[in-house]
């Protein structure tokens, strides 16, 4: 039985984040772990008004650049067995799921890491 984490909603790309789900610890929580660890950004770089807290553009920069060294990253696919970047790999399991959902292949495989 296929499950998915996000409802369909109108202006909701719920397909979209059902298949980044899975990255978020791997891309998006490593990457802001990664930028605070290596000083990519400090508390300068964060402006609170009241009790909301935002960046600055320079700290907006910072995070992107860790996006985007995060996404640069090789990894190898357990199914293939060849490295890839995080940019691609993406792409490799939305073609997988597409698959899937059309019949191609009889279950998704989920991208795991050791």
């Amino acid at each position: 039985m296929l499950r998915f984490y996000h409802q369909p909603r109108f202006g909701r790309p719920a397909l979209a984040l059902n298949l980044m789900e899975p990255f978020r610890p791997l891309v998006a929580d490593s990457c802001v772990i990664q930028a605070i660890n290596n000083r990519m950004v400090s508390p300068d770089d964060f402006l609170m008004v009241g009790q909301a807290v935002a960046l600055t553009p320079q700290g907006r920069k910072a995070f992107y650049r860790a996006y985007e060294l995060r996404m640069d990253t090789l990894v190898t696919h357990p199914l293939f067995d060849y490295r890839v970047s995080y940019r691609r790999l993406l792409e490799i399991q939305a073609r997988l799921l597409g698959k899937m959902l059309q019949g191609e292949i009889g279950k998704y495989p989920v991208f795991v890491t050791r």
